[in-house]
């Protein structure tokens, strides 16, 4: 009988600690990256935002090549709307100047943000390119996950980021509010 109950015990101590480890972003702390320019941005620049993507993207990444065009006109269709976008870049081996020489040559208007040793990415989880944190006002985490369901246009079916901005511009609840997000793992530097 006492085994059981230690086992018991030992099963349920398990479980909790798995859901905490697992325990999903609720807020995110304010910080400061440099673009591609040198230029500092913090998320309090974009407070008054109606809401902040921040997309983990890459340079050297086929999935994440594969959302450009697709990252180019949620931008150009929501910065309008009050939606503001940052992309951020984590990958210790792509440089300044690469992500610069990207960003012009796929026409990023929003500003790339260099994540130098994945301090970002580590504390918000961040594991692939593309990944996207919704916040609100409040750095709150209103979505995480992925931009769409397809690598390929062709194939989307459910455009989980336009769901999410619509929803929120309408004043509706955000009905899903995480997705598996999949692409190439971000090179760390630990």
């Amino acid at each position: 009988m006492r085994i059981r109950i230690v086992y018991t015990l030992l099963i349920a101590l398990m479980s909790t600690s798995m859901l905490q480890s697992t325990e999903t972003i609720k807020k995110v702390e304010n910080f400061t990256l440099q673009d591609y320019n040198g230029t500092k941005h913090s998320l309090t620049d974009y407070k008054s935002a109606k809401a902040i993507v921040l997309m983990f993207i890459a340079t050297q990444c086929p999935v994440s090549n594969a959302y450009n065009d697709r990252m180019v006109h949620l931008y150009s269709e929501y910065t309008a709307k009050g939606i503001a976008f940052v992309g951020i870049n984590s990958n210790k081996q792509e440089t300044v100047e690469e992500i610069k020489k990207h960003a012009t040559e796929h026409g990023f208007s929003f500003p790339v943000l260099k994540d130098n040793n994945n301090v970002i990415a580590d504390k918000l989880a961040a594991s692939v390119t593309p990944e996207i944190f919704v916040l609100n006002k409040n750095f709150e985490v209103l979505y995480h996950g992925r931009i769409d369901d397809s690598r390929r246009v062709s194939d989307v079916k459910s455009e989980d980021l336009r769901m999410v901005l619509n929803e929120l511009l309408a004043g509706k609840k955000i009905t899903v509010s995480e997705t598996k997000a999949f692409g190439c793992s971000i090179k760390r530097i630990k």
